[in-house]
């Protein structure tokens, strides 16, 4: 979760970043991939956990 408020704080005070088109800030762009990334693997997590049960 906290890379996703990170993620959304950041986007609301960068003009590069807020664009749906344009391209993210340095910055910005690794917040973006850490979301990313976590976000893939928590829903592995939950489709792992699930096939167990």
């Amino acid at each position: 979760m906290s890379a996703s408020d990170t993620w959304h704080t950041h986007r609301k005070g960068c003009v590069p970043c807020s664009s749906p088109t344009g391209p993210r800030c340095p910055d910005g762009d690794g917040l973006w991939e850490r979301l990313v990334r976590l976000q893939d693997a928590y829903l592995t997590h939950l489709r792992t956990k699930g096939s167990t049960s």
